[in-house]
């Protein structure tokens, strides 16, 4: 299996943290999306066990809420002693209303509305990631008439391009995230928030893109970011005690991805900056990571049902699921690979070749194309491994089809963490 927590019970049957993948579709429905606590905590701890080993006091993972959002996520990584990377004022007031606390809390967001600085100031948010000029400004005005002194990242672009797909690449000079260092204008945006009374600049933070598997990336980004601070130094007398790095560490998706050392590659970017520290005779600062689709991605699984197979003589065989692009449109969007198995049959050799098709009148609405499996027939239970993130996170009521359930399992047990909508519930906010 492509995940320790996946095997092939007695009966053949798919089970996901020992718990038969059947019994659960048959006890919650489908599509179903579930979440294996215990691989969430596992990763968690990856990070935070090598940050703890190589990186000074202080230093830390934020998990990106964007990759996987609902109340239930939030007491596990709270528990695992991370902190919380938000992008909006909804994820804000998810982590909120899961009890996880404010002050460690970081809010992102290329525009960010005068209503949302707003809303994380009076909800006591830790970090403030300051994107562009404009949301300087604002804050630092709402700041004042609260008479808070509010803790800020800067954040910059290095200008690298670590060529990974092109729709998550957030490190290049052209990018609609943070302020330039190559063009000069990310100096004039130290300048003028160093000059904000209200706003206390620890320090930069950049993101050079997703689904990068090797170290040298991030090695390169702490080069620029380390030079730049540097300048920063030496020009306005001031030192950046921290570097948040972002996200980006690599999962696997198919057995032909490349496996990725997270711990390894911590150690590798720690032992770089510190040399380079030593080089320049800077103090080594403190580093964030931003990690979302490495906490959560290989500990989800969806799993529906099989409608029946449709075969186009002379062109291919459609497996029908009763899901798709609502519940995952990543292949919709990015043509995302992933492993499909009939969790009805793990047992059987993979010897039937099918595009997984979904139920929408939606002529791209596939899940996975020319894949072998099981050959399944109506009834069958199909698995899409590797769901945790950006699944559940980007679902959507297209056709009006309800969004699934989510239910998380640890320690051979399954709980319901989110229901699954109702008709109802698609008209709620209809007048």
């Amino acid at each position: 299996m492509l995940y320790s927590n996946l095997s092939v019970n007695d009966a053949g049957h798919l089970a996901i943290g020992g718990i038969d993948a059947l019994d659960l579709a048959e006890r919650f429905g489908t599509p179903l999306y579930v979440l294996d606590e215990d691989m969430v905590r596992e990763n968690c701890r990856t990070y935070l066990t090598a940050i703890g080993e190589c990186l000074p006091e202080g230093s830390g993972a934020l998990y990106a809420s964007k990759a996987l959002c609902f109340k239930g996520i939030y007491p596990v990584v709270e528990s695992e002693g991370m902190g919380v990377d938000a992008v909006s004022p909804g994820e804000i007031y998810t982590a909120r209303a899961a009890g996880f606390p404010a002050e460690r809390i970081y809010f992102h967001g290329t525009n960010k509305t005068d209503d949302d600085i707003r809303y994380a100031l009076n909800a006591g948010v830790g970090c403030f990631v300051v994107d562009n000029f404009n949301e300087l400004a604002v804050l630092q005005s709402e700041a004042a008439k609260r008479g808070v002194m509010q803790r800020v990242l800067l954040r910059v672009t290095v200008g690298l391009d670590p060529h990974t797909l092109a729709a998550i690449n957030t490190g290049r000079v052209d990018s609609q995230f943070g302020i330039p260092i190559e063009t000069g204008q990310a100096e004039g945006f130290l300048f003028e928030a160093l000059a904000q009374p209200n706003l206390q600049v620890d320090g930069f933070h950049s993101h050079i893109g997703s689904q990068i598997f090797e170290a040298d990336s991030f090695c390169d980004q702490v080069d620029i970011m380390l030079r730049f601070a540097v300048a920063m130094r030496d020009k306005f007398g001031y030192v950046a005690s921290v570097f948040n790095l972002g996200g980006g560490f690599g999962v696997r998706y198919v057995e032909s991805d490349d496996q990725v050392d997270i711990a390894g590659n911590i150690h590798a970017i720690a032992e770089h900056l510190s040399a380079g520290c030593a080089a320049a005779g800077y103090p080594v600062p403190r580093v964030l990571f931003e990690p979302g689709r490495s906490i959560v991605a290989n500990a989800g699984t969806t799993l529906y049902t099989t409608g029946g197979i449709k075969t186009v003589e002379g062109y291919r065989d459609y497996v029908t699921v009763d899901g798709g692009m609502t519940d995952n449109p990543r292949y919709a969007l990015y043509k995302s690979a992933y492993t499909v198995l009939n969790a009805s049959h793990a047992d059987a050799e993979p010897d039937f070749t099918c595009t997984i098709a979904g139920r929408c009148c939606e002529s791209g609405d596939r899940i996975a194309e020319d894949i072998s499996m099981a050959r399944p027939e109506r009834g069958d239970v199909i698995a899409v491994l590797v769901t945790g993130a950006y699944n559940y996170a980007m679902s959507m009521n297209y056709n009006r089809i309800p969004r699934p359930a989510l239910v998380m399992v640890s320690g051979g047990e399954a709980r319901l963490a989110v229901r699954r909508q109702t008709f109802d519930d698609l008209i709620a906010c209809e007048l």
